[in-house]
């Protein structure tokens, strides 16, 4: 989280929220804080999530609209969080931060299942074929999606604010910014149809779901857009091989790419039929998701606080970019 918004979410802020949401105050641990602030919450006896989302990141149309999307995907008999309302009925709330500023707060359903390491003996071809039938439901469902009555719809993947590299990389990186602007008027060029564009996810790598040795349940919806649909598929192949190849070897991300798309590709047709022209699509969007990690990092993370580690990953990704290679050669 930046600096500036940290210093303005309050142990008052999260007070507040809890007893709004009328949750057990003295009950409660942090999961995350990188672009919102998740925490783990108890309500009856029972888990559930709550976060805390500063202005700066989304705001309340944006957050009314993913709930009211999640809503329409559990109606479909998704297996995604359920949307709590607070005390007050209403799905999102709002507190003001001493400059002025609006924290929001909703409240999800924790999910069911467990966590899976791309180290796991679990993240196998059945897991790969889980994740895709998952994707290819919510592709199935999100062609008849219409957004209820006074939901704005959510935003276009083109007005994502970590396209606009040149807002938080260095000067100096001149070729990421060319190479960023001359995809994205390729991609601006690309067909939309029913089949192939719509509200999707976007972000559903291995952390995003947990998983009970059968399905698995999506969860962290605050990235979903407008898209093409190939964009969900290139995402988890992207976050499994940076995952699980810190240090990059061609040969066994070659191998292990092509049976993660192989089995993830036949969970996916089982429920929906695979975008045309696929295998021209992923590497572009290969290559998007390394434009927009590597501008999240930059925004998020402090110079001083990148360690060495960070710092070879952004070079790495840094590199891709300026050779327009995607992570995986498709």
């Amino acid at each position: 989280m930046e600096k500036a918004v940290d210093a303005l979410m309050t142990d008052d802020i999260l007070t507040k929220f809890l007893k709004i949401f009328s949750l057990n105050i003295g009950n409660y641990k942090k999961l995350g804080d990188f672009e919102n602030y998740v925490y783990e919450v108890h309500k009856d006896g029972k888990a559930h999530i709550l976060r805390i989302t500063h202005s700066s990141h989304r705001m309340l149309e944006e957050l009314l609209s993913e709930a009211d999307w999640m809503n329409y995907l559990n109606s479909k008999g998704l297996k995604v969080p359920e949307v709590f309302s607070s005390q007050n009925g209403n799905m999102v709330e709002r507190l003001t931060a001493e400059d002025g500023s609006p924290f929001y707060a909703s409240l999800f359903s924790k999910a069911e299942g467990k966590p899976i390491s791309v180290r796991a003996p679990e993240f196998n071809k059945e897991l790969f074929q889980a994740w895709g039938i998952a994707v290819g439901k919510m592709h199935a469902a999100t062609k008849s999606y219409v957004p209820s009555a006074g939901i704005v719809p959510r935003m276009q993947w083109d007005e994502e604010e970590l396209l606009l590299v040149e807002k938080y990389i260095p000067v100096e990186d001149q070729l990421v910014i060319k190479h960023t602007k001359d995809l994205l008027n390729l991609l601006q060029n690309f067909p939309k149809n029913i089949n192939n564009f719509g509200l999707i996810h976007t972000d559903l790598h291995s952390g995003n779901f947990f998983y009970d040795g059968k399905d698995i349940q999506v969860f962290d919806f605050d990235d979903c857009c407008h898209h093409w649909f190939a964009s969900d598929i290139a995402i988890p192949l992207y976050y499994s091989l940076l995952y699980k190849f810190k240090e990059a070897d061609s040969a066994e991300m070659k191998i292990f790419g092509k049976q993660f798309l192989d089995s993830f590709l036949d969970g996916y047709q089982m429920e929906n039929e695979i975008p045309d022209d696929l295998e021209r699509q992923l590497p572009l969007f290969l290559r998007l998701r390394d434009i927009t990690l590597y501008s999240v990092l930059h925004k998020k993370i402090a110079p001083e606080d990148r360690n060495s580690q960070l710092l070879s990953m952004m070079e790495t990704i840094k590199k891709r970019i300026e050779r327009n290679d995607p992570i995986y050669p498709i």
